[in-house]
This record gives structure tokens, C-alpha cells and sequence, in this order.
């Protein structure tokens, strides 16, 4: 591998980049364990794929927001690095894949060049903050989200709060009621409101999807703003402390309060007030950078088909709160675009419109401030990109993860069946294609990428198996899922599992009883006014195996015979648990610590010197093949079985010693004295650990 340099000003990133490069290098040369090299580049959003050899490399883009130059530059990068093919998440991410691991120092290095970053967007981190892609031209918002999402991705964009949590956690600001960033399904959730002339928002705590999907609570009505990074900061510190650690399956925040209960979970963020870094933080919204349209005469453009332009119009065009400017929606077929397309796409917004882009939870794109008289041209513009399909966030517009394509954890097709159903829609049922009522979303496993759990129509990627035990692919086929509003949402019920290759039966099974029986009413008041088993009769004929032929084992979008193969998942992150390993990483904290109060960050230098006290103590237990859970337990543990035991003395209980970070308010001093005390900590741990190791050598 050969020697690499960033040439990156920013010294913060610079010191990011050129450690990857190193621990790739200390990897490969067996110097780094893979369960630590894994954390270490799922924090830097390098992420392992299907396929040997290559990872999937997510960038981590910001309620969506992406400037005419920096997508040129993800443009670059693509072609450069992987195949020129980019794909939008649900998360308003782009991932690009097929990258091999020794170029990904380089590869990030040449983004944040155009300040774009891959830190935190995988791993037990603060995940991309996500907003409504209208914010800051919805014609119903309060006041515009963006700049409240901005401070709170920079707030917290390598903080040491949120680097080694049990698992992912998740944020969102929703511009309006309709809550189109889906408070309710994440950690932490935030709905823009205004009381009595004050900005503030209605807070949802511990949503979540997967297998277990949990509604989010209400722990907040009205949150004013200034309180909203102390708010995260104190959630934040209460779940890295109390979250689940040994099981990964239980790891996330929805666990915690399903366990607690809200009230409980208020008062250990209340416990952590003197801990805060700050008990205010005002926001800059004056100095937000705000788009300028560009002034530009407009051209004159003939249009060729009328009725497809008024159709895409009607479909893709919506009005925002600036006069005499429109957004203009683009369906990007399950997120994926070219990278030719790309460059043509930052050049139009930078000559025509603001030169900005926001990229969906729905998989797409929006451009914003693009002048009334403009649409014929960006119509053509785009026709001629091959973006012009009309539909946007209508039926025809799937969502879907990439599945049993690139992912590790696929089970079954997600975009072979998403290709299939949209073509159904086009042709057989060009009704809805204006009909923005009914959802539909495809995840290839219960991970809930593809977000089914929301979904009016949801599938999700399974395996049915014959008497001869032959393995198909199979679809769990959802209903009655979606966004209800102002933090109210609804999870789709498992009505029934069938064999992928009558995914599409299904469909049109729904939908014609919808036709019949629907009578005008919304999807979801005519599933509930239903309910499940009604569904569950019309579509049971579908599940039988015993008729299936040879075409049934072959799933959407592969020749080949299907064969179940499902790897380590990453995105929830790992646990490791190697002594040496978490000594090393302690060395490393306490560096950290003196650094952060040489430049006067005290918060950060004090939760340095507690991950090493806890690393240090969590190091003993498992020595002792003790098993650890949470941080608090740990703590637990370590005065239980060495402090009270007598093997390790200390002035005062460990508890003591470590939870003095609750009691003191942040400052300069109690800082310096806090790392000392961790530095007391790590070198009696290691003492004991080297004492231990030199008495059973000798055995």
C-alpha cells in the first residue's frame, strides 16, 4: 500500500484521515485486530459489502443538502474510485460502492476537499441528521429547519459522547406537522413549532424499526430551541452510559425505554445537567447561509410532447414560500443515479436555480428556487438527463434499500421486485400515478432500510421452504402502515409471507380491491376500516408452495438459482472485547483528554478521561471472563469484584471516582484534576493486569 498524505488544511480532518490510512496499514499487517479496524472505518463510513474485496463508501450528506461544487466532487470521486454509479439512501446519504479498501484514505481526502465528509456515517455513532427536503420553502413551515439541523450535525460530528455507543442513534427535523422526516421512528425526533412568538419543537424520543418496530414517545410538547443540543447532549450521555452492550440486537435507544419507561429515562438525563457542556446553546439563524437563486434571462425551449410535460408538471412541481419560485422534484429510480447525470445536474442548479440539491428520504432529488418561467427548460433539461419521469413521492415511486445487491444482510430482492412492481403500476394502473396516497417500500430484510414498516404497502425480503426442502425467495407482505402527523405514525402488520416471484399478484390483488372497495377513502382508513384478515383471505391463495415451479427459485433480477446467503451485518456496529485492545484505547483517551484541555475543551477532555476509566475497568472484567453489559454495570462490577475485594485500592469507591463527571460542573480544573484521575485509574489497571499475567505465565 503506498504512503499517503492529505493534503487537507483542516487539521481536525487531516489527523482523521491519515489514522485510517495507518490502521489500514497496521491491519493488514496483523498489528490491528478486525473487530477493532471494523469500528474504527464503520465510524469513517467505510462499510463492508456482499461482495469480497470492496466496501460500500458512505457519504455523509446533511438533511440532504448538497451544493452544486460538492456533487461535482462526489461526481469525481465515483468515477475515480468505484463504477460512477451514486445511490441515495433513506438516510439523505449518498453511497457509492465497489471501493477497494487501501484507496478510501484518498477517496475521503479528495471529498473534503469540497468539505464533504464520510465521518460517522456507519457505526455505534450519531448517524447523518436528516430534515424534511423542503425546509426553507414550505409553504406551511413555522420557520426553516435547516439551520437547527446544520448546528446539530456540527455539534456533535466528533464529539466523544457519541464515538463508541452500543449502537446507532438517529436524529430528524420535520419543517411541519405533516412530519415529513418521520419523528416518530427515530431516537430523537424534532417538529418544528412556534408558542407564543417563540421558535421551539415537540420532541419524539425512542422510535425505531428493524424486527421490533417501537412508536416513539412524546417527551417534550414544546422544546425551545436554545435547549435542543443540551436536550441530545444529555440523551446522548445517558444512553452511551445505560445502553445495552452485550447484545446488538437489543442495543438500540428504544430498548432502553421500553425497559425504564419515559419518566425514568427524564430523570437520568435530568441527573446529567452539571455535566452538560452547556445548559444553552443559541443558534446562528442570521448567519445561515441562505441559497441566491441566480438571475438569468430565461431561454426560449419548445416543448415536443405537451401532455407528458403537464403530466410531470402536475406530478413534480411543487410551489414553495417564495414568491415566483418553485422546487422541482426528480424520481430517481430507487435512488440510483449516474454519475454523467450528476455533472449535468450540478451545472443546471448552479446556471438556472440556487445551485443547491436536496436529496429525499424517499430515495430522490429536490431543487429548490428554480424560477416559474423556468419549468419548460428544466423540463427539457432534464429529459435529456433521463430524470424526467413523472411521479415524484406518488405510487409509482418505490422506495427500496439496495438488498441482496450489495448488502450483506440481504435475504431476497429489494430492487429486482421494487423494477418489476413499478412497471406494473405504469402500465396496468396509470391512475395513480397523480395519486400520492398510497406508499409502497421494499426492504430485502428486516433491518427496515427500505423503511416497510412505514409503508401503506410494505415487503420485506424472507424465504419460504418446500416439503423437499427447497429454499425460495419470499416476500412479508405489509399493510397498513404510514405518517399520520405531528409525531403520530402507524407500523404496517405482517399479513402474510409469499413467494417473491407473486409479489406482483399481490399487488395487483390490493389494489384492485381498493379500486372496488376503497370508495375515495385514503389507503389507511380503508385498510384499518377492513382490517387485517380481510386482507389476509384475499391474498392466502398466494402462499401455497406446494405448486411452485422451477422459475419461483430464481429471484427478481438474477438468473441464477437462489441460494440463501446472508454475512456479518455492520450497520449496528460491533462489540470488542479484546483486553489488550481496550488498555491500547485507554492510552489513546488520556491523549485525547490532555489534547482537548490544551485547547481549552473541557466537556470533551472530562468524557475522554470517563471512556478510559471505563474501558480500563471493562478491560479487568472480561480478563476475569466477566460478562459486561452497560457502562453503569461495569462501574457495577469493577467495585464488586476488585475495589471491595481489596485487589485494587483507591481513595474512594470506583463509582466515586468515575461518577464525579454528574457533580462538577465542566471547567478547566476539574478537568485536569478528572485526568488525573483517570491516569490513576489506567496505570493501577495496568499494574494488576501485568502483575496477573507474569503470576499465571509461571503456573
Amino acid at each position: 500500500m503506498r504512503s499517503f498524505r492529505t493534503e487537507i488544511e483542516n487539521p481536525v480532518v487531516a489527523k482523521d484521515i491519515i489514522e485510517l490510512e495507518q490502521k489500514i496499514r497496521e491491519f493488514k499487517e496483523g498489528k490491528v485486530d478486525e473487530e477493532k479496524f471494523r469500528s474504527l472505518r464503520l465510524a469513517r463510513g467505510v462499510y463492508g459489502q456482499r461482495q469480497p474485496g470492496v466496501q460500500m463508501i458512505r457519504i455523509k450528506l446533511p438533511y440532504g443538502k448538497v451544493l452544486s461544487n460538492q456533487l461535482h466532487r462526489i461526481s469525481d470521486v465515483s468515477d475515480k474510485y468505484s463504477r460512477g454509479r451514486l445511490h441515495i439512501t433513506t438516510r439523505q446519504d449518498i453511497q457509492i460502492h465497489y471501493v477497494d479498501l487501501d484507496r478510501t484514505p484518498e477517496l475521503w481526502a479528495e471529498l473534503e476537499k469540497d468539505e464533504v465528509t464520510l465521518r460517522e456515517a456507519c457505526g455505534n455513532t450519531v448517524r447523518n441528521v436528516t430534515a424534511s427536503e423542503t425546509a426553507g420553502i414550505d409553504v406551511d413551515e413555522p420557520f426553516d429547519v435547516s439551520p437547527y439541523a446544520d448546528a446539530t450535525f456540527k455539534f456533535f460530528l466528533r464529539n466523544p459522547i457519541c464515538q463508541e455507543m452500543g449502537r446507532k442513534f438517529k436524529i430528524s427535523f420535520s419543517g411541519t406537522d405533516d412530519d415529513t422526516a418521520l419523528s416518530y421512528m427515530h431516537d430523537l425526533g424534532f417538529i418544528a413549532k412556534i408558542k407564543n412568538g417563540e421558535r421551539g419543537f415537540k420532541v419524539m424520543l425512542a422510535g425505531g424499526l428493524g424486527s421490533q418496530p417501537r412508536h416513539a414517545d412524546l417527551l417534550y410538547d414544546f422544546l425551545a430551541t436554545d435547549k435542543i443540543i443540551p436536550l441530545i447532549e444529555g440523551v446522548l450521555r445517558v444512553f452511551d452510559r445505560y445502553g445495552e452492550r452485550r447484545s446488538r440486537g437489543k442495543a438500540r435507544m428504544k430498548f432502553l425505554l421500553k425497559d425504564i419507561g419515559v419518566d425514568a429515562f427524564r430523570e437520568l438525563v435530568n441527573a446529567e445537567q452539571k455535566a452538560l457542556s452547556a445548559h444553552s446553546v443559541k443558534f446562528d439563524v442570521e448567519n445561515y447561509p441562505i441559497s441566491q437563486p441566480a438571475d438569468v434571462e430565461t431561454p426560449v425551449v419548445q416543448i415536443e410532447n405537451p401532455a407528458a410535460f403537464e403530466a410531470w408538471k402536475q406530478t413534480n412541481v411543487i410551489a414553495q414560500k417564495q414568491k415566483g419560485y418553485v422546487a422541482i422534484g426528480i424520481k430517481v429510480l430507487l435512488g440510483d443515479f449516474y454519475t454523467d447525470q450528476a455533472r449535468k445536474l450540478a451545472d443546471l442548479v448552479k446556471d438556472y436555480a440556487a445551485g443547491e440539491l436536496r436529496l429525499s428520504l424517499r430515495q430522490n432529488i429536490l431543487i429548490p428556487f428554480v424560477k416559474q418561467d423556468l419549468i419548460p427548460y428544466f423540463y427539457n433539461q432534464l429529459k435529456e438527463m433521463g430524470l424526467s419521469d413523472p411521479g415524484y413521492n406518488r405510487l409509482v415511486d418505490i422506495t427500496a434499500c439496495p438488498g441482496t445487491d450489495t448488502c450483506n444482510l440481504g435475504i431476497a430482492s429489494s430492487t429486482g421486485i421494487a423494477r418489476e412492481l413499478e412497471s406494473i403500476i405504469k402500465n396496468e394502473y396509470p391512475q395513480y400515478l397523480d395519486n400520492p396516497d398510497v406508499i409502497i417500500k421494499i426492504s430485502g430484510c428486516m433491518n427496515a432500510c427500505g423503511q416497510h414498516n412505514l409503508a401503506h404497502i410494505g415487503f420485506q425480503g424472507m424465504t419460504v421452504r418446500t416439503k423437499d426442502k427447497r429454499i425460495a425467495p419470499a416476500l412479508q407482505v405489509l399493510l397498513g402502515g404510514g405518517t399520520i402527523g405531528d409525531g403520530v405514525g402507524a407500523f404496517a402488520a405482517k399479513v402474510l409471507k409469499v413467494p417473491s416471484k407473486r409479489g406482483p399478484q399481490a399487488l395487483r390483488l390490493i389494489l384492485d380491491d381498493y379500486e372496488a372497495n376503497g370508495k375515495g377513502r385514503p389507503f389507511l382508513t380503508y385498510y384499518n376500516e377492513q382490517g387485517e384478515d380481510y386482507f389476509y383471505q384475499f391474498l392466502k391463495e398466494l402462499t401455497d408452495v406446494t405448486n411452485l415451479t422451477d422459475e419461483d427459485f430464481i429471484d427478481w433480477g438474477t438468473s441464477e438459482k437462489y441460494i440463501k446467503a446472508i454475512g456479518l451485518g455492520e450497520c449496528a456496529g460491533v462489540v470488542i472485547d479484546l483486553i489488550s485492545t481496550l488498555l491500547y484505547e485507554c492510552d489513546e483517551k488520556i491523549e485525547n483528554a490532555m489534547l482537548a484541555i490544551e485547547n481549552k475543551q473541557v466537556s470533551n477532555a472530562i468524557y475522554h478521561a470517563y471512556s478510559s476509566m471505563i474501558n480500563a475497568a471493562k478491560a479487568l472484567l472480561i480478563a476475569d471472563d466477566v460478562k459486561t453489559n452497560t457502562q453503569a454495570g461495569i462501574v457495577k462490577q469493577f467495585d464488586e469484584l476488585f475495589v471491595d475485594t481489596g485487589k485494587i485500592t483507591f481513595d474512594k469507591p470506583f463509582a466515586e471516582v468515575v461518577y464525579q463527571l454528574q457533580n462538577k460542573v465542566p471547567s478547566q480544573e476539574f478537568a485536569s484534576n478528572y485526568l488525573n484521575d483517570a491516569t490513576v485509574v489506567l496505570q493501577k489497571v495496568k499494574t494488576f493486569r501485568n502483575k496477573d499475567i507474569a503470576e499465571n505465565s509461571t503456573l
